[in-house]
């Protein structure tokens, strides 16, 4: 799996400053970065050699220096609602997957920052087989490329990115981090900050960190429990970040950025779904700034759960609004594909998932 190791980084890994950087160093006009950057994220060029504006010169330089980090699909699948999961194959053979989500308000990319995942939620195909290593800043701009190019062949765009896909974004946190401002550069793919969400399971001194980044991106928190012992047991990350711990976190957050945060609580039949379950919820998160946001979850044959009903997930958001906290039940996407995280990549590559 690993022979075909690449050698070169992907020139989607370089923001623009870093871009202009290195065309100084090669004695060329940093107005070039301004061309290339309208290569890559503007008309999509697919090779060096597309950028006819440039010298020969440098697109030979550009070629020997730099990847056009290139994903190989290997699975397409495209559910009633219009939903398509995508997996994709690295240059070193792992894959990942990507999932673009229609909305009546424009088209969410769901982004993967790490092929597999070390933080072990009990509930999550993403976990299973462990983490095998992180991505590029590059591999990650290059998933919303291949499904950008999807879109221009109906006239859309990738409007809205979410980084919920494989892996805890806060582990990979230097590429996930220049992943965003690529995306969020005018002269990038110019999605604005408030259209980016990151989820983290719950790295507290990530948190800390992202909060004084001073961006207007919005952060969700995996909750999935109301306490302690129920959280451990669902997510074992929460023996390492404990919740009045990551609660102190959220309410910095909050405070330092004036920004509202969203907790995503998926509903685990019989486990966490029960009206108790909703007040003590509720008791948790009622002076803080913030948005539920109701997962009915998608089952996963290589673990246990079950789907809470549609009466009880109904009897759970109006026992949180009844309590005054904002919720929201998420809109179902692809439950007729393999909709649940992970859980594509789980069933086609059985190797990397052992």
């Amino acid at each position: 799996m690993m022979d075909k190791m690449q050698v070169k980084p992907s020139i989607y890994s370089l923001k623009y400053s870093d871009l202009k950087e290195w065309l100084e160093q090669q004695g060329e006009k940093s107005f070039r970065a301004a061309q290339i950057f309208d290569w890559l994220y503007k008309k999509r060029a697919a090779s060096f050699d597309e950028m006819t504006n440039l010298p020969k010169s440098l697109k030979e330089a550009l070629a020997e220096h730099f990847d056009l980090t290139t994903l190989k699909t290997i699975v397409k699948q495209t559910s009633k609602d219009g939903t398509m999961k995508f997996l994709f194959e690295l240059h070193d053979g792992y894959s990942i997957e990507t999932v673009l989500m229609r909305h009546n308000y424009g088209n969410s990319v769901c982004v993967t920052t790490q092929v597999g995942c070390r933080i072990g939620c009990t509930f999550c195909a993403s976990t299973l087989g462990g983490l095998k290593r992180n991505l590029s800043a590059g591999e990650i701009v290059a998933q919303v490329i291949k499904v950008q190019q999807i879109l221009d062949e109906i006239g859309e765009r990738v409007s809205h990115v979410v980084i919920m896909g494989i892996g805890e974004p806060f582990d990979n946190y230097e590429e996930m981090m220049s992943f965003l401002k690529i995306i969020n550069d005018e002269k990038g793919l110019n999605i604005g900050a408030r259209h980016i969400t990151v989820s983290t399971s719950g790295i507290i001194p990530k948190i800390y960190q992202f909060a004084d980044e001073n961006l207007q991106i919005n952060l969700a928190i995996s909750l999935h429990a109301p306490n302690t012992e129920l959280r451990t047991k669902l997510m074992p990350i929460n023996k390492a970040f404990k919740l009045p711990d990551l609660m102190k976190a959220v309410k910095y957050y909050i405070d330092k950025t004036g920004r509202r945060i969203s907790f995503e609580y998926g509903l685990f039949g019989g486990v966490n779904d029960q009206v108790e379950h909703a007040l003590e919820l509720a008791e948790l998160i009622k002076d803080l700034k913030c948005h539920v946001n109701l997962i009915p979850v998608n089952y996963v044959p290589e673990r246990n759960y079950v789907r809470t009903s549609k009466n009880q997930i109904f009897r759970f958001e109006r026992t949180l609004k009844e309590q005054g906290i904002n919720v929201t039940i998420r809109r179902e996407h692809g439950h007729d594909i393999d909709a649940a995280c992970g859980q594509l990549r789980a069933k086609e590559r059985k190797i990397e998932t052992r």
